[in-house]
Parts: C-alpha cells; sequence; structure tokens
C-alpha cells in the first residue's frame, strides 16, 4: 500500500502538537489545539458545512469496507425530521478476520507512528468541525453552539488526550536495552534485550446517543494508538457523527500506508442489538462503552475476554450548606440545571438544602426561600424561548419527555416544566426544567421507593430538605456508594464543612467542584486538566483520562537475545 503520508512528514507536521499534549497532561494547565469559536474556521466554514451536511441526507454512507451484507438507518433528528442516511450492515463474521489482518504493520509503526497518525486523524476531522456540529446536532438534540464545542473541539481534545497518555505509557518501558551482570572474575552474562507494545486485539466501542463524539473518542483513539483494530458499533439513534469519524480514520490509515480496515463501523437493523453478540465475541478483546447502567453491568459480567471500560449512570449531588455569593450561586446552578435539557452524564440531580435554611451573603434564606430563588433563576435564564432554545437543545428520545412527564408525580413540584418552542424547529420536542422538593430525613432514606436515590435522566431534579449538614454529608456518602456520581458539587463558606465534604469525596473516589459562582460549572470538564469520572465508584470504573485508562489496551512482550 503505497503511503502518501510518510513518518517524517506525519512528524514534521504533528510532533509539535503531541509534545504539548504530553506536557500538558502532566501540568494540567489549560490548553487546546481545536478552537471553539465558529469563526476559527474561516469566512466559509459555517455556510460549507451545512452544506456538506445536507448534502448527507438521503444518501448511502460508503465506506468501502469489507463483509458489507445490505444497508440500514433510520435517524431521526430530534429536532423533527429524518435524516434518511443509510449505512453499510456488516457481516460480522467477515469484517472481524479483515480488521486483524492490517495488526502486524499497525504494530510494528511503533507508538510515535500511530500517535501521529491519530492526530492527523484529529486534524482532519477538526478541519471539518461544522459539518460534525450539525451531525452532533441532529441525533442528540444539542443546540447547535452545544454540539459545535462539545461535539468539535472539546470531543477533539478529549481524543488527543488519550493519544497523549497512550504514548507515554507505550514509551514508559524504553524499546531495547543491553542487560549485564556482573560475574566477579568471569565475562558478565550479558543480553539485548526488546521490549514490544503489543495489541490485546480488536476494540469494541459502544456509542451513545448523547455524545456520541465526545464520549467515543477517548475509546477510540486510545485503543488506536495502542496498536488494537476499532469496531465503530453506533447508538442506533446517533449514527452520522461516528460514521463520519470512520470515513475520517480510514481515509488516513490508507494515506499513511496502512490497512483502513484498522478501523470500521457496524450498524445495526432496527431491533436488531447487536452489541450484545458483539461483545461476547471471542476476537473482542477492548470493549468502551456510555449508556446505561443495566447493559454497563451486564458487560462487566458476561464480556469476560475483553477488558471493558464503562460509563454509567450516577446520581449527581449538590450540598448547600452557605454561601458568600447568593446571586452567583443561584445563576450558576440554574445554567447547570438547564444546560443541554439536564441530559448529561455531569448535571446536578440532587440539590441537599438544609431545612432550617442557609447562610448567605444577602442574609439567611430558609430552605422555601433558596428552592424558591432557584426557580426564579432558572426561569428567568429561559423566559425567551430563542434563548432558552439555544441553552435547552431538544429531548433526545420519547423516553427523556416520558420520564420527565411522570417525574411531576413525585412531590411538591417548585419549578413545573413548561414547553419551548423552538425558532427554528417547531417539531422540536423543547422542555424546561422540573425541580420536585423531596423529603430528605433520615426516615425517608430507608423507604423502598426513594425517587432521588435512583437517576432520574433528563431535564428533572430534586431539592431534598436535609435535617443538617451532617446529615446531608451522610446522604451525599451513601449515595455515591451505593449510586455512584459523575459530579459532586458543594456550597459552603465553612472550611469544616469544606473539608468534610472533601473527605467523603476521596473515600467515595468522587470528583469534586467547590463554590463554583461564575462561568465554570459542575457538568462541565475540561480536557487535558480536569478527569470526567473517577473510575472508583459505581458510575464508572474508568476515568477519561488518566493512564489507567490506556496501560491495560496493550501489553509489553520481551524479546531476549544473547549478546
Amino acid at each position: 500500500m503505497a503511503a502518501q503520508l510518510s513518518p517524517q512528514q506525519l512528524s514534521e507536521k504533528h510532533r509539535p502538537t503531541l509534545d504539548q499534549a504530553l506536557e500538558v497532561i502532566r501540568t494540567r494547565a489549560y490548553w487546546s489545539p481545536h478552537p471553539e469559536h465558529p469563526k476559527a474556521y474561516g469566512e466559509s466554514a459555517p455556510a460549507d458545512g451545512l452544506a456538506a451536511f445536507k448534502a448527507l441526507r438521503g444518501t448511502r454512507f460508503d465506506l468501502d469496507q469489507p463483509g458489507t451484507d445490505g444497508w440500514t438507518g433510520g435517524e431521526v433528528s430530534p429536532y423533527g425530521f429524518p435524516l434518511e442516511v443509510e449505512y453499510p450492515h456488516a457481516d460480522i463474521d467477515a469484517l472481524l478476520p479483515a480488521m486483524r489482518a492490517g495488526t502486524a504493520a499497525w504494530r510494528e509503526a511503533g507508538p510515535e507512528t500511530r500517535a501521529l497518525v491519530c492526530v492527523e486523524i484529529l486534524a482532519r476531522i477538526s478541519a471539518r468541525t461544522h459539518e460534525f456540529a450539525h451531525a452532533v446536532m441532529h441525533t442528540s438534540g444539542q443546540a447547535f453552539m452545544m454540539a459545535f464545542q462539545a461535539g468539535g473541539p472539546h470531543a477533539q481534545d478529549r481524543g488527543l488526550e488519550a493519544v497523549a497518555y497512550a504514548y507515554a505509557e507505550q514509551t514508559r518501558t524504553p524499546a531495547e536495552a543491553h542487560w549485564a551482570k556482573p560475574q566477579g572474575k568471569r565475562d558478565p552474562l550479558e543480553l539485548r534485550k526488546t521490549f514490544t507494545a503489543v495489541p490485546r486485539g480488536i476494540s469494541l466501542l459502544i456509542g451513545c446517543n448523547t455524545f456520541p463524539t465526545w464520549n467515543g473518542y477517548p475509546g477510540l483513539f486510545a485503543s488506536l494508538a495502542t496498536g488494537n483494530p476499532v469496531l465503530v458499533k453506533p447508538h442506533p439513534r446517533a449514527v452520522l457523527p461516528l460514521a463520519l469519524t470512520v470515513r475520517v480514520a480510514r481515509e488516513v490509515l490508507a494515506d499513511a500506508g496502512f490497512d483502513p480496515n484498522l478501523v470500521a463501523l457496524a450498524v445495526e437493523r432496527p431491533g436488531e442489538g447487536i452489541a450484545k453478540e458483539l461483545a461476547v465475541r471471542p476476537e473482542i478483546r477492548i470493549i468502551d462503552y456510555t449508556g446505561s447502567t443495566a447493559f454497563g453491568d451486564w458487560l462487566e459480567a458476561n464480556a469476560g475476554q475483553a477488558q471493558v471500560y464503562t460509563e454509567k449512570a450516577g446520581v449527581n449531588t449538590v450540598l448547600i450548606d452557605s454561601t458568600d455569593n447568593y446571586k452567583g450561586m443561584l445563576a450558576n446552578l440554574a445554567f447547570s440545571l438547564s444546560l443541554y435539557s439536564g441530559q448529561m452524564c455531569t448535571t446536578p440531580q440532587n440539590l441537599l438544602i438544609p431545612r432550617d435554611g442557609i447562610v448567605t451573603d444577602a442574609g439567611d434564606k430558609s430552605y422555601d426561600e433558596v428552592v424558591a430563588d432557584l426557580a426564579a433563576a432558572v426561569s428567568g435564564l429561559l423566559g425567551d424561548d430563542a434563548r432558552a432554545s439555544a441553552l435547552l437543545g431538544a429531548l433526545v428520545n420519547p423516553d427523556v419527555k416520558s420520564r420527565l412527564d411522570a417525574a411531576s408525580g413525585l412531590g411538591d413540584v417548585a419549578l413545573p416544566s413548561r414547553e419551548v418552542s423552538h425558532p427554528d424547529f417547531p417539531d422540536a420536542v423543547v422542555r424546561t426544567p422540573l425541580v420536585v422538593k423531596a423529603d430528605g430525613s433520615r426516615k425517608a432514606w430507608d423507604e423502598e421507593s426513594v425517587p432521588y436515590l435512583a437517576e432520574c435522566f433528563g431535564p428533572v431534579s430534586f431539592a431534598v430538605a436535609v435535617d443538617s449538614t451532617d446529615d446531608a454529608l451522610d446522604l451525599l456518602r451513601r449515595t455515591v456508594r451505593d449510586k455512584g456520581a459523575m459530579t459532586v458539587g458543594a456550597y459552603t463558606t465553612s472550611e469544616t464543612t469544606e473539608r468534610a465534604v472533601e473527605d467523603v469525596c476521596f473515600e467515595e473516589s468522587a470528583q469534586l467542584s467547590l463554590n463554583l459562582t461564575g462561568g465554570v460549572y459542575v457538568n462541565q470538564t475540561a480536557a487535558f486538566s480536569d478527569f470526567h469520572g473517577s473510575g472508583g465508584n459505581p458510575a464508572a470504573n474508568a476515568a477519561l483520562c488518566d493512564a489507567a485508562f490506556v496501560a491495560n489496551r496493550f501489553r509489553v512482550v520481551e524479546v531476549r537475545r544473547g549478546a
């Protein structure tokens, strides 16, 4: 296979980017090589990206991959129209052997070349960020700006972060070494040793509906950079963003002289449910999954032949003890509850508020006053439909709407959800957040069905009245331990309480944000600096990204030769 991109060309083009990524995962400073402002991509980029997206509609998305035995599709935009894109349906028995055929050359290329090929893939995706943004928007329901940023540069950053960790771990051991053991008066014992990072095998990426690229890129690039072929199985409602990714990856692999079948797409027919079948095949040695706890637990229990990385569901909690910026706290929480209609794995669900109220810079506030003021902050933020639509996006699927509709019967509604009319997409289902009051007494915790002790995915939150801050800490600990949490937040002016919250999060391995009142929110994390999840509580068994996320995707094989 003739290479149009030599290792030297790749190094000249991308080694500085890789080096900078390696530096920032060490310093945890802010950095991104992918601009997050739409105007940074050129004057014609917005129109070109929209045109490219529209040109995909009503077409067959050919990838020229082996084993295609038919076509399938059926995605419908949460904004109210069918995409009408058909994708190749794969005969897995034919596709998997073809994916393995190129692994020897990919392994022998070494960690640096693999990393630089991955950076080239990300660079080409970045150049098409506007096109990808529309694909993410119309499969996930994210508003355009969020789809552009989270589905574009932020996802690309997460992919590059995984590449950097993969390179660092593979090169931690030298490629070769001379070993000499002294033997006194005799000649020393000498060996020449080589150490090769050897991939586990085919990696299966099971994509999610809400963040197909942001959640998909870490696993995809961690596996590819460590030498493993990657089979991408998108969520049936969000195929297009990952199909575009697979197409770009295949083009770059071919241009660099490698087998394009190192990355392939597996799209299921309606109701086919191929994830379970794929997950237990002996060829599949790594699985990355984002989605429901039930299927994540099933994967962990049944895919014993594979190294399984899961991000499942949790119950994210904010403890409100006191604040010296009451207005800022309310504004920050209102935005956090509203962003993407609460359809983020990091959105706060439970707000733990002392029944006797809190101390603030605006005077003492009772529980009812805090809840009412928060409801007013959300209503003020979302009062204008056009502004609300740009923040809320659309409900990703009918299940979220059903859950939201049912939640109004779970208690005293402090903030009802209302319908929002989208100015550009009248058929979009857009809803504002619902806040329900709940009893957080210790007696209530032990009732059989406590609504706030289970995840209610979507724009639903519970204002939980606890008897004291100490009770709030105990409820927080119990919630994280039993149900998991991707995020924990707290507001307090007390150093003692702050330390107590930290201790709970250290003990239960939960990522904590304290006293956020400005433009940083508990449900947002920055690549290269913030860890998404910890891998230490039931919400996820891995963190995006750290060394543990990449190190078990390869093994080091040693060859010893007599010197």
